[in-house]
């Protein structure tokens, strides 16, 4: 009985064993179902055409404000948002030091112009001394030697009136130079803008050659795009190329590119996208195209754009 009830376990247990088996091989020969994709991916407009991955940048780019001098930032001025106009006083550096050094240079100049009115009145009384000494010698009263001795000493005067004259433009070019650096430690904007980034705050010392721009200043009325083309499609690219971007995930918004120009210098590839499959060892040719900003949706600086080219257009085909 106990021989009969092993026999039909060990069969039952072989039966699995092979179901199990085939199941496994069937479900291992059905394709998987791809999953659909979070975004549409982006498909070119054009029948002939050239991708590339754009950069969103402020009309004739970014600008990045620094000081000329390293300081101690007393005030900032402005906040991201603000609207200002060429010459607007962005931040101010501690200005205490460069002040007394303008004050104590002009206190030297003013007494430099003392002693050199000081010089003027004795080499005036030198030169009377002198020529009564002429009327003196003429009616024998008074020797040469005398006469020598006092143009002698008019001269000496003359000397030290020149010499006083020299420092007092030496100390009204040291006072120039002081004044230019108090002048430099205010920071206004170049051109007119818009405030992109402010890095820095009061109390903070601000250096002129920092990693990130102190603050970053650009015109967002119209901008442009940075595209960057892979140097495998660089050869391909024509000036005056016909192009459309799309922002990411946005595919039914189409923006057209106004060409501005190529720049004619392949460099290494710095705006990376992030995607798995993308080479950091690749060298690109860059494109600058400018555009308008899409009622549709908001454009940022610093936003990646899909960018495709019409390979069909430019200037060498219209040649």
């Amino acid at each position: 009985m106990f021989k009969r009830f092993f026999f039909w376990l060990i069969l039952a247990i072989a039966v699995i064993g092979a179901l199990s088996a085939i199941r496994l091989v069937i479900l291992s020969r059905k394709v998987a179902t791809a999953a659909a994709p979070l975004n549409e991916p982006p498909r070119t407009p054009f029948a002939n055409t050239i991708g590339g991955r754009g950069l969103v940048e402020s009309l004739d780019e970014n600008v990045r404000v620094a000081p000329a001098l390293a300081g101690l930032v007393a005030k900032v001025h402005v906040e991201v948002g603000h609207e200002v106009k060429n010459g607007d006083v962005l931040l101010e550096l501690d200005q205490r030091e460069s002040a007394a050094m303008v004050a104590a240079q002009e206190a030297e100049i003013a007494a430099l112009r003392t002693e050199v009115k000081e010089v003027e009145v004795n080499l005036a009384d030198k030169r009377d001394q002198w020529t009564r000494m002429e009327k003196l010698l003429a009616s024998k009263v008074a020797s040469e030697d005398e006469k020598q001795r006092l143009l002698f000493a008019a001269q000496a005067m003359e000397s030290r009136l020149e010499s006083t004259k020299a420092k007092v433009e030496s100390a009204s070019a040291q006072l120039l130079r002081f004044k230019v650096q108090l002048d430099l430690l205010t920071v206004r904007a170049p051109r007119d803008g818009q405030i992109l980034q402010v890095n820095i705050r009061a109390g903070e010392y601000a250096q002129p050659s920092a990693q990130e721009p102190t603050i970053l200043l650009g015109q967002v009325d119209e901008l442009q795009l940075r595209v960057d083309i892979d140097e495998d499609s660089a050869s391909r690219v024509v000036a005056g190329m016909s192009a459309k971007a799309y922002v990411k995930g946005r595919r039914e918004v189409e923006i057209p590119l106004t060409f501005v120009r190529v720049e004619p210098y392949i460099r290494p590839k710095k705006s990376l996208t992030g995607e798995s499959s993308e080479r950091v060892d690749t060298r690109v040719l860059q494109l600058i195209y400018r555009f308008k900003r899409p009622s549709a949706l908001s454009v940022y600086v610093g936003q990646q754009m899909d960018v495709f080219l019409d390979a069909s257009s430019g200037t060498a085909k219209q040649n």
